[in-house]
Protein backbone atom coordinates (compact mmCIF):
# COMPACT_ATOMS: atom_id res chain seq x y z
CA UNK A 1 0.00 0.00 0.00
CA UNK A 2 1.33 3.64 -1.16
CA UNK A 3 2.18 5.83 1.96
CA UNK A 4 -0.80 8.26 1.22
CA UNK A 5 -3.60 6.54 0.37
CA UNK A 6 -6.57 7.79 1.98
CA UNK A 7 -4.69 10.83 2.45
CA UNK A 8 -5.24 14.34 0.60
CA UNK A 9 -2.54 16.74 -0.40
CA UNK A 10 -3.44 20.45 -1.67
CA UNK A 11 -0.99 22.05 -3.94
CA UNK A 12 -1.19 25.50 -5.05
CA UNK A 13 0.42 26.60 -7.91
CA UNK A 14 0.25 22.61 -9.06
CA UNK A 15 -0.46 23.68 -12.92
CA UNK A 16 2.97 24.04 -14.00
CA UNK A 17 7.13 23.60 -12.51
CA UNK A 18 7.79 22.69 -9.53
CA UNK A 19 4.49 22.51 -8.01
CA UNK A 20 2.93 20.18 -11.29
CA UNK A 21 6.37 17.87 -10.59
CA UNK A 22 5.09 18.06 -6.88
CA UNK A 23 1.75 17.17 -7.62
CA UNK A 24 3.16 13.76 -10.23
CA UNK A 25 4.87 12.77 -6.66
CA UNK A 26 1.93 12.89 -4.67
CA UNK A 27 -0.22 10.67 -7.04
CA UNK A 28 2.41 8.44 -7.24
CA UNK A 29 2.69 7.44 -4.09
CA UNK A 30 -0.72 7.13 -3.74
CA UNK A 31 -2.22 10.47 -2.58
CA UNK A 32 -5.66 12.19 -3.19
CA UNK A 33 -5.02 15.78 -4.44
CA UNK A 34 -6.95 19.35 -4.62
CA UNK A 35 -4.90 21.28 -7.22
CA UNK A 36 -5.18 25.02 -7.02
CA UNK A 37 -4.34 27.52 -9.75
CA UNK A 38 -5.37 29.25 -12.60
CA UNK A 39 -5.19 27.53 -15.56
CA UNK A 40 -8.55 25.24 -15.16
CA UNK A 41 -7.81 23.75 -18.55
CA UNK A 42 -4.27 22.57 -17.48
CA UNK A 43 -5.30 21.23 -14.05
CA UNK A 44 -8.35 19.23 -15.64
CA UNK A 45 -5.82 17.36 -17.91
CA UNK A 46 -3.44 16.98 -15.14
CA UNK A 47 -6.23 15.45 -13.37
CA UNK A 48 -7.38 12.69 -15.90
CA UNK A 49 -3.41 11.70 -16.87
CA UNK A 50 -2.83 11.08 -12.91
CA UNK A 51 -6.05 9.30 -12.61
CA UNK A 52 -5.02 7.09 -15.51
CA UNK A 53 -1.40 6.78 -14.88
CA UNK A 54 -1.47 6.17 -11.19
CA UNK A 55 -5.35 5.18 -10.21
CA UNK A 56 -5.67 8.44 -7.94
CA UNK A 57 -9.27 8.13 -6.33
CA UNK A 58 -9.79 11.67 -5.54
CA UNK A 59 -8.68 14.97 -7.33
CA UNK A 60 -10.47 17.94 -6.70
CA UNK A 61 -9.66 21.04 -9.14
CA UNK A 62 -9.90 24.52 -7.76
CA UNK A 63 -9.42 27.16 -10.12
CA UNK A 64 -8.45 30.56 -8.27
CA UNK A 65 -6.57 33.13 -8.38
CA UNK A 66 -4.51 33.29 -4.76
CA UNK A 67 -3.18 37.38 -5.61
CA UNK A 68 -7.21 37.53 -5.41
CA UNK A 69 -8.48 39.38 -2.31
CA UNK A 70 -9.64 36.94 0.71
CA UNK A 71 -8.51 33.67 -1.98
CA UNK A 72 -7.17 31.72 0.55
CA UNK A 73 -10.16 31.48 2.33
CA UNK A 74 -11.92 31.06 -0.44
CA UNK A 75 -10.02 28.15 -1.30
CA UNK A 76 -10.33 26.42 2.55
CA UNK A 77 -14.06 27.18 2.48
CA UNK A 78 -14.11 24.98 -0.28
CA UNK A 79 -12.26 21.87 1.26
CA UNK A 80 -14.49 22.23 4.04
CA UNK A 81 -17.91 22.46 2.39
CA UNK A 82 -16.44 18.94 0.35
CA UNK A 83 -15.60 17.46 3.56
CA UNK A 84 -11.88 17.10 2.84
CA UNK A 85 -9.18 16.83 5.19
CA UNK A 86 -5.92 18.01 3.59
CA UNK A 87 -2.94 16.15 5.85
CA UNK A 88 -0.41 17.79 3.58
CA UNK A 89 -0.31 21.55 2.02
CA UNK A 90 1.85 22.41 -0.61
CA UNK A 91 2.28 26.63 -0.84
CA UNK A 92 4.22 26.56 -4.29
CA UNK A 93 2.03 29.72 -5.86
CA UNK A 94 4.17 32.37 -6.48
CA UNK A 95 5.11 35.46 -8.65
CA UNK A 96 7.57 37.99 -9.57
CA UNK A 97 7.99 41.64 -11.42
CA UNK A 98 11.44 42.76 -13.33
CA UNK A 99 13.32 45.72 -13.32
CA UNK A 100 14.34 48.63 -11.27
CA UNK A 101 12.20 48.80 -8.17
CA UNK A 102 11.91 52.78 -8.64
CA UNK A 103 11.83 53.58 -12.25
CA UNK A 104 11.01 50.46 -14.18
CA UNK A 105 8.46 48.11 -12.00
CA UNK A 106 4.58 48.81 -11.99
CA UNK A 107 3.04 48.83 -8.29
CA UNK A 108 0.11 46.62 -9.52
CA UNK A 109 1.57 44.34 -10.39
CA UNK A 110 4.25 44.08 -7.18
CA UNK A 111 0.68 44.83 -4.45
CA UNK A 112 -0.52 41.58 -6.29
CA UNK A 113 2.66 39.64 -5.72
CA UNK A 114 2.95 40.60 -2.08
CA UNK A 115 -0.64 39.45 -2.18
CA UNK A 116 0.16 36.48 -3.13
CA UNK A 117 3.43 35.13 -2.07
CA UNK A 118 3.24 36.96 1.64
CA UNK A 119 -1.15 37.44 2.29
CA UNK A 120 -2.39 34.80 0.51
CA UNK A 121 0.22 32.14 1.91
CA UNK A 122 0.14 33.06 5.12
CA UNK A 123 -3.20 32.78 5.62
CA UNK A 124 -3.30 29.21 3.84
CA UNK A 125 -0.99 28.47 6.26
CA UNK A 126 -2.60 29.82 9.06
CA UNK A 127 -5.84 28.16 8.19
CA UNK A 128 -4.38 24.65 7.85
CA UNK A 129 -2.25 24.82 10.16
CA UNK A 130 -4.71 25.25 12.61
CA UNK A 131 -6.56 22.32 11.63
CA UNK A 132 -3.74 20.07 11.73
CA UNK A 133 -2.28 21.41 15.12
CA UNK A 134 -5.69 20.35 16.38
CA UNK A 135 -5.72 16.48 14.70
CA UNK A 136 -2.07 16.65 15.87
CA UNK A 137 -0.95 15.32 12.21
CA UNK A 138 -0.01 17.21 9.13
CA UNK A 139 2.70 18.38 6.98
CA UNK A 140 3.28 21.83 5.27
CA UNK A 141 5.90 22.38 3.00
CA UNK A 142 6.77 26.17 1.80
CA UNK A 143 8.35 27.55 -0.99
CA UNK A 144 10.76 29.88 -0.01
CA UNK A 145 14.30 30.02 -2.12
CA UNK A 146 18.04 30.74 -1.75
CA UNK A 147 17.55 34.63 -2.55
CA UNK A 148 15.44 34.34 0.97
CA UNK A 149 18.90 34.58 2.51
CA UNK A 150 20.50 36.92 0.04
CA UNK A 151 19.85 40.64 -1.28
CA UNK A 152 17.78 40.21 -5.41
CA UNK A 153 18.37 43.29 -7.57
CA UNK A 154 15.71 43.77 -10.28
CA UNK A 155 13.92 41.29 -8.44
CA UNK A 156 13.95 42.95 -5.29
CA UNK A 157 10.12 42.68 -4.42
CA UNK A 158 10.06 38.62 -5.11
CA UNK A 159 13.51 38.40 -2.96
CA UNK A 160 11.87 39.97 0.24
CA UNK A 161 8.65 38.21 -0.20
CA UNK A 162 10.72 35.15 -0.20
CA UNK A 163 12.90 36.08 2.71
CA UNK A 164 9.32 36.63 4.89
CA UNK A 165 8.52 33.10 4.04
CA UNK A 166 12.34 31.54 4.89
CA UNK A 167 11.66 33.79 8.43
CA UNK A 168 7.93 33.04 8.80
CA UNK A 169 8.35 29.50 8.34
CA UNK A 170 11.23 29.12 10.55
CA UNK A 171 9.87 30.78 13.16
CA UNK A 172 6.25 28.48 13.19
CA UNK A 173 8.93 25.67 12.89
CA UNK A 174 9.54 26.37 16.69
CA UNK A 175 6.10 27.22 17.91
CA UNK A 176 4.82 23.21 16.89
CA UNK A 177 7.24 21.78 17.53
CA UNK A 178 6.38 19.83 20.31
CA UNK A 179 3.46 18.54 18.00
CA UNK A 180 3.37 15.84 15.42
CA UNK A 181 2.73 18.63 12.68
CA UNK A 182 5.87 19.62 10.85
CA UNK A 183 7.07 22.42 8.11
CA UNK A 184 9.77 22.37 5.40
CA UNK A 185 10.95 25.43 3.90
CA UNK A 186 12.20 24.49 0.22
CA UNK A 187 15.17 27.08 -0.73
CA UNK A 188 15.80 26.24 -4.39
CA UNK A 189 18.39 27.50 -6.82
CA UNK A 190 16.87 28.92 -10.19
CA UNK A 191 15.02 26.03 -11.58
CA UNK A 192 13.57 25.93 -15.13
CA UNK A 193 9.89 27.15 -15.13
CA UNK A 194 8.53 29.78 -16.78
CA UNK A 195 9.08 31.92 -13.76
CA UNK A 196 11.36 34.14 -15.06
CA UNK A 197 9.16 34.91 -18.15
CA UNK A 198 5.86 35.33 -16.49
CA UNK A 199 8.34 38.28 -14.29
CA UNK A 200 8.15 40.35 -17.99
CA UNK A 201 11.67 39.28 -18.05
CA UNK A 202 13.94 39.21 -21.26
CA UNK A 203 16.88 36.17 -21.50
CA UNK A 204 18.75 36.27 -18.39
CA UNK A 205 22.42 35.32 -17.54
CA UNK A 206 21.32 33.28 -15.05
CA UNK A 207 19.28 31.17 -17.32
CA UNK A 208 22.32 29.46 -18.76
CA UNK A 209 22.34 27.57 -15.17
CA UNK A 210 19.24 26.33 -14.02
CA UNK A 211 18.07 23.78 -12.21
CA UNK A 212 15.31 20.79 -13.55
CA UNK A 213 12.27 21.19 -11.65
CA UNK A 214 11.83 17.50 -11.45
CA UNK A 215 15.04 17.55 -9.21
CA UNK A 216 13.96 20.37 -7.21
CA UNK A 217 10.84 18.36 -6.60
CA UNK A 218 12.02 14.96 -5.36
CA UNK A 219 14.55 16.55 -3.18
CA UNK A 220 11.53 18.41 -1.80
CA UNK A 221 9.41 15.55 -1.06
CA UNK A 222 11.99 13.73 0.21
CA UNK A 223 12.38 15.79 2.74
CA UNK A 224 8.58 16.71 3.46
CA UNK A 225 8.59 13.48 4.34
CA UNK A 226 11.46 13.10 6.75
CA UNK A 227 10.00 16.91 8.38
CA UNK A 228 13.41 18.70 7.75
CA UNK A 229 13.13 22.16 8.41
CA UNK A 230 14.73 23.14 4.83
CA UNK A 231 15.59 21.51 2.20
CA UNK A 232 18.23 23.05 -1.00
CA UNK A 233 17.82 21.02 -4.17
CA UNK A 234 20.75 19.92 -6.25
CA UNK A 235 24.31 19.06 -4.95
CA UNK A 236 26.91 21.22 -3.44
CA UNK A 237 27.12 23.90 -5.69
CA UNK A 238 23.47 25.04 -4.12
CA UNK A 239 24.29 24.27 -0.69
CA UNK A 240 27.34 26.14 -0.86
CA UNK A 241 25.82 29.49 -2.17
CA UNK A 242 24.20 29.20 0.99
CA UNK A 243 27.11 29.36 3.14
CA UNK A 244 28.54 31.94 1.43
CA UNK A 245 25.10 34.20 1.68
CA UNK A 246 25.75 33.52 5.54
CA UNK A 247 29.53 35.09 5.40
CA UNK A 248 29.94 37.17 2.25
CA UNK A 249 29.26 41.16 2.28
CA UNK A 250 26.00 42.07 1.27
CA UNK A 251 27.14 44.22 -1.76
CA UNK A 252 29.05 41.17 -2.75
CA UNK A 253 26.22 39.18 -2.71
CA UNK A 254 23.85 41.88 -4.49
CA UNK A 255 26.65 42.60 -7.24
CA UNK A 256 26.78 39.24 -8.62
CA UNK A 257 22.89 38.40 -8.10
CA UNK A 258 22.87 41.84 -10.03
CA UNK A 259 24.76 40.81 -13.21
CA UNK A 260 23.24 37.60 -13.16
CA UNK A 261 19.91 38.99 -13.85
CA UNK A 262 21.29 41.13 -16.53
CA UNK A 263 19.76 40.52 -19.99
CA UNK A 264 22.13 38.15 -21.89
CA UNK A 265 22.65 40.98 -24.87
CA UNK A 266 23.45 43.49 -22.56
CA UNK A 267 27.26 43.64 -21.08
CA UNK A 268 28.25 40.54 -22.21
CA UNK A 269 31.71 40.64 -21.17
CA UNK A 270 30.92 41.84 -17.65
CA UNK A 271 28.39 39.09 -17.39
CA UNK A 272 31.10 36.96 -17.94
CA UNK A 273 33.40 38.63 -15.54
CA UNK A 274 30.77 38.46 -12.78
CA UNK A 275 29.92 34.46 -13.86
CA UNK A 276 33.79 34.18 -12.76
CA UNK A 277 33.38 36.02 -9.69
CA UNK A 278 30.62 34.29 -8.31
CA UNK A 279 31.59 31.18 -9.14
CA UNK A 280 34.91 31.50 -7.50
CA UNK A 281 32.90 32.65 -4.35
CA UNK A 282 31.28 29.47 -5.10
CA UNK A 283 34.05 27.24 -5.44
CA UNK A 284 35.62 28.34 -2.07
CA UNK A 285 32.32 27.78 -0.19
CA UNK A 286 32.57 23.89 -1.99
CA UNK A 287 35.59 23.39 -0.66
CA UNK A 288 35.37 24.78 2.46
CA UNK A 289 32.03 22.44 2.99
CA UNK A 290 33.82 19.30 1.16
CA UNK A 291 36.79 19.58 3.69
CA UNK A 292 34.58 19.48 6.49
CA UNK A 293 32.95 16.18 4.99
CA UNK A 294 36.09 14.71 4.56
CA UNK A 295 37.04 15.38 7.83
CA UNK A 296 33.84 14.10 9.41
CA UNK A 297 34.75 11.02 7.27
CA UNK A 298 38.57 10.86 8.12
CA UNK A 299 37.12 10.74 11.88
CA UNK A 300 34.74 7.71 11.26
CA UNK A 301 37.33 5.55 9.01
CA UNK A 302 40.15 3.09 9.39
CA UNK A 303 43.89 3.55 8.63
CA UNK A 304 44.02 2.82 4.74
CA UNK A 305 40.99 5.18 3.95
CA UNK A 306 42.75 7.62 6.37
CA UNK A 307 45.31 7.49 4.24
CA UNK A 308 43.46 8.47 1.49
CA UNK A 309 41.36 10.98 2.77
CA UNK A 310 44.98 12.03 3.45
CA UNK A 311 46.06 12.46 -0.12
CA UNK A 312 42.37 14.01 -1.17
CA UNK A 313 42.48 16.47 1.28
CA UNK A 314 46.09 17.80 0.16
CA UNK A 315 45.13 18.47 -3.44
CA UNK A 316 41.63 20.25 -2.17
CA UNK A 317 43.73 22.00 0.01
CA UNK A 318 45.97 23.47 -2.89
CA UNK A 319 42.97 24.12 -4.52
CA UNK A 320 41.01 25.97 -1.94
CA UNK A 321 43.96 28.20 -1.16
CA UNK A 322 44.12 28.92 -4.98
CA UNK A 323 40.82 30.28 -4.65
CA UNK A 324 41.23 32.25 -1.78
CA UNK A 325 43.67 33.73 -3.99
CA UNK A 326 41.62 34.63 -6.47
CA UNK A 327 39.13 36.15 -4.27
CA UNK A 328 41.01 38.11 -2.57
CA UNK A 329 41.94 39.87 -5.84
CA UNK A 330 38.40 39.90 -7.05
CA UNK A 331 36.83 40.96 -3.73
CA UNK A 332 38.23 43.97 -4.23
CA UNK A 333 36.88 46.94 -2.08
CA UNK A 334 33.97 44.51 -0.83
CA UNK A 335 35.98 42.24 1.06
CA UNK A 336 37.90 45.57 2.88
CA UNK A 337 34.25 46.44 4.32
CA UNK A 338 34.18 43.51 5.73
CA UNK A 339 37.49 41.81 6.46
CA UNK A 340 37.06 40.81 10.01
CA UNK A 341 34.39 38.33 8.36
CA UNK A 342 36.04 37.55 5.33
CA UNK A 343 39.85 37.00 7.14
CA UNK A 344 37.62 34.77 10.13
CA UNK A 345 35.75 32.30 7.24
CA UNK A 346 39.00 32.01 5.10
CA UNK A 347 41.16 31.02 8.59
CA UNK A 348 38.82 28.82 9.59
CA UNK A 349 39.11 26.83 5.66
CA UNK A 350 42.87 26.59 5.79
CA UNK A 351 42.73 25.71 9.31
CA UNK A 352 40.83 22.79 8.16
CA UNK A 353 42.68 21.75 5.29
CA UNK A 354 45.84 22.35 7.30
CA UNK A 355 45.77 20.92 10.12
CA UNK A 356 42.97 18.41 10.32
CA UNK A 357 44.96 16.07 7.79
CA UNK A 358 48.02 16.75 9.92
Amino acid sequence: MNAGTGKTALITGASSGIGQELAKLFAKDGYNLVLVGRKEDTLDRLADVFKSNYGTQQITVINKDLSEEDAAQDVYNQVQEKGITVNILVNDAGASTYGKFATETDWEREKQLVHLNVLATTQMTKLFLKDMVSRNEGRILQLASLVAITPFPLMAVYGATKAYIWNLTQSLINEIKDTNVTMTALMPNATATNFFREAGAPKLNVEDVLDDPAMVAKDAYKALMKGEAKVIPGGMGNKAQEMMAYVSPQETLASGMRKLLTPKDEAKAEAEESQTSVWTIVGIAAAVVTGIALVTAYNNTNAIDRARYRYQAGKLKDQALDLFHDADDSLGDAKDAAVDKWAGVKKVATQIFSSAFA
